[in-house]
């Protein structure tokens, strides 16, 4: 019996030996990995921040430079991903068990286990996802050899502003779109002299005119053209033809809604008789139809993927902290960035919000209330609050406020001199969130945003209370004039 009792306690031991070992040399393993992928990071990641500083003509190589910079933030996403997974756990727990000092100041309604906690971490299915991105880091570092010599021979370009004012106007991750339309710009002229047409086409605010707006600014641009000239799509049947001035000519014009072919055939041949060889047009639209007048390939401007969004997000919110430092924030970031559904916008106003204060219960209170308002939207309209502003419908804020129910309109342009908006309170969208503000009765403008550079733009949105009668109010849809 003894003996019995032995073998299996020597058994029993050994596979638990035979297992601590197995989980310990997994673990060695993984970590190797990390180590090894952020190395390949930071060299993939140097020769890009050099090739955004060259004038790069060869189309071949934008080409691979835009799988270099898919590759490198596919690999920072896994390699965050990877390494703050442990700190889902506290996220959670914290969600649901507590509710700080900081987070009872903001007046927050009580937590929630959000089913949609964790995305980031369920998404990344560990050693497999691992691998397969280390090996195509790999194999993007023995392809890069040859784009580093091409690379050497690129003429250098002056910056205008340093990297983080780029990413504060909204130039993150653009610089392939932004060197392949200045290409196209400084092409020689078309048959018989006729103007170019280059159409941008991208969803909403998905940065065109902030594109257009840094080709517009480059040196090169600049020197090619003798005017610049910016034309509302609407006015274009009854456009003064003095815009068009002798000289060679860069017409930059904006549709908002699709316009008919004899206004456009009319507005074309003013162009083409004015306009010296050389001279070209860009059209910025949402309208896809409109790439009908394109004389070259359309120019389609996406949304940022959710793995450079995300990159985006947590250099805005740590700022010039590392994040390293703070790996619990860094988790919780990861989870703001999915539940902002990719608002450019939003981004940079919250993670404002958050680089101010790095405290754990602080940033888990605005994950938490942006968790309540998708929620909620997707309750009501089953849409994401950023698909139902695109689709220039209304939302429902109310989660961020208490005290009453309100409906925001999608952002718009504030003008000057509009009498009727400076009768109405301007609350910043900043302490709406916060709730550090006390909201005016009935109806209020939010200022949901405000440009650091010029031309100091500013978004602002129609906010009104409503009173609730049980069901669900349909959101009527609206012309944005942005």
């Amino acid at each position: 019996m003894e003996a019995a009792i032995s073998a299996v306690a020597t058994e029993i031991f050994s596979r638990m030996v035979s297992f601590l070992m197995k989980r310990y040399m997994d673990k060695t393993e993984i970590d190797e990995k990390l180590d090894r992928m952020e190395q390949l990071l930071l060299r993939i990641h140097a020769v890009i921040h050099e090739a955004e500083g060259r004038y790069i003509t060869n189309p071949i190589m934008l080409k691979q430079l835009k799988c270099l910079v898919e590759s490198m933030y596919r690999g920072y996403h896994i390699l965050d991903v990877s390494r703050y997974k442990p700190f889902f756990a506290r996220i959670a727990n914290e969600e649901v068990n507590s509710i700080s000092a900081q987070s009872a100041s903001l007046s927050p309604i009580p937590f929630k286990r959000s089913c949609t906690l964790s995305r980031t971490a369920t998404s990344f299915s560990g050693s497999n996802d691992l691998q397969s991105v280390l090996e195509n880091l790999e194999a993007a570092i023995a392809n890069m050899n040859e784009f580093v010599v091409l690379l050497g021979g690129c003429e250098r370009c002056r910056r205008p502003y340093d990297t983080y004012l780029y990413t504060d106007n909204f130039m993150f991750g653009r610089h392939v779109e932004k060197q392949h339309i200045i290409n196209i710009l400084l092409q020689d002229p078309g048959e018989h002299g006729t103007p170019m047409v280059l159409p941008i086409i991208g969803g909403f605010r998905v940065g065109k005119k902030t594109l257009v707006s840094h080709v517009c600014k480059n040196e090169r641009i600049k020197s090619h053209f003798s005017s610049i000239v910016f034309i509302n799509g609407d006015s274009i049947c009854r456009m003064d033809e003095e815009k068009f001035r002798n000289g060679r000519m860069l017409a930059v014009v904006e549709f908002v809604t699709d316009v008919d072919d004899d206004d456009w055939e009319k507005f074309y041949s003013t162009a083409r008789h004015k306009a010296i060889d050389g001279s070209k047009v860009i059209i910025i639209s949402r309208i896809e139809n409109l790439a009908r007048f394109g004389t070259v390939k359309t120019v389609f401007l996406n949304s940022l993927t959710h793995e450079e969004y995300r990159y985006l997000f947590k250099m805005l919110a740590f700022g010039s902290t590392d994040e390293k430092d703070y790996p619990h924030l860094a988790a919780i970031a990861n989870e703001i960035a999915i539940q902002l559904g990719g608002s450019l916008i939003t981004a940079n106003v919250i993670a404002d919000l958050l680089r101010r204060n790095h405290d754990f219960q602080f940033w888990l209170c605005i994950l938490q209330r942006f968790k309540r308002m998708v929620h909620k939207n997707l309750s009501m309209y089953g849409e994401h609050p950023k698909d139902i502003l695109d689709n220039e419908r209304p939302i429902d804020i109310t989660t961020f406020n208490s005290c009453s129910s309100l409906r925001m309109m999608p952002p718009r342009v504030e003008r000057d001199g509009d009498s009727s908006e400076r009768k109405l309170d301007h609350v910043p969208f900043g302490d709406l969130i916060t709730g550090s503000i006390y909201l005016p009765n009935n109806q209020f403008v939010l200022v949901a945003w405000e440009s650091r550079l010029p031309p100091y733009t500013k978004l602002v949105a129609d906010v009104t209370s409503y009173e609730k009668h049980g069901s669900s109010i349909s959101p009527k849809k609206r012309r944005s004039i942005v």
